[in-house]
C-alpha cells in the first residue's frame, strides 16, 4: 500500500503520507495525485516541492473544499479577491495549487535578495499580505503570521527528514 512506503521511500511519498495524515478524508490514490500537481508546479516555477506541500497542508491540510473562518477558500486558502487577482478557481485544485506555487514562487524571488529569510518573508507575505510585510520591512508581528510562519517551517523540515 502506498502510504506503508518506508522511510526514506522519496519526497513524493513523505508529501503523500503527509496529506493522509493532515487529512484522513482524502484517500492514498487522491493524495497522490494532489502531491504530484504539487510536485509538478513547483518544479515549474523552481520551487522546492517540500517548501510548497508543507504550506499547502498548513493553510488546509490539502482539503480542497476547505473554507475558513476569515473567507479564505480551498486547498490554498485564497481569499475572492486574490483569486480573482490571479485567475484561479480556488475550489479547483490543480488551478489552486498551480496558482498557489506561483504566487509563493514569486514572492520568494522579491524577497531573495532581502536580508533575512526569504522564506519567512514569503510566508508573511502570503498569510498577512506584501503591503504588510513592505510596511514593516519584514515579518509583521502579528503572533498568528508568526506562528504560520514556524508551522510551515516545521513541515518543511519534517518533509525533508521523511524522505
Amino acid at each position: 500500500m502506498l502510504i506503508d512506503a518506508p522511510r526514506g521511500s522519496g519526497a513524493l511519498l513523505s508529501v503523500v503520507r503527509s496529506i493522509v495524515r493532515a487529512n484522513p478524508r482524502i484517500g492514498a490514490l487522491d493524495a497522490l495525485a494532489l502531491a504530484v500537481v504539487a510536485g509538478d508546479a513547483a518544479k515549474r516555477e523552481g520551487v522546492d516541492p517540500q517548501f510548497i506541500a508543507a504550506t499547502l497542508l498548513q493553510e488546509s491540510g490539502f482539503d480542497p473544499n476547505a473554507i475558513s473562518s476569515a473567507g479564505a477558500y480551498g486547498i490554498a486558502q485564497f481569499t475572492a479577491p486574490t483569486a480573482r487577482f490571479y485567475h484561479v478557481d480556488p475550489f479547483d485544485p490543480r488551478a489552486a495549487i498551480t496558482g498557489a506555487t506561483h504566487v509563493l514562487a514569486t514572492y520568494l524571488t522579491r524577497y531573495a535578495h532581502v536580508a533575512g529569510d526569504p522564506y519567512a518573508f514569503t510566508l508573511a507575505a502570503y498569510n498577512a499580505g506584501p503591503g504588510t510585510v513592505s510596511y514593516y520591512g519584514g515579518v509583521p508581528p502579528y503572533p498568528e503570521t508568526r506562528a504560520y510562519i514556524a508551522d510551515v517551517h516545521e513541515r518543511w523540515a519534517r518533509l525533508i527528514g521523511e524522505r
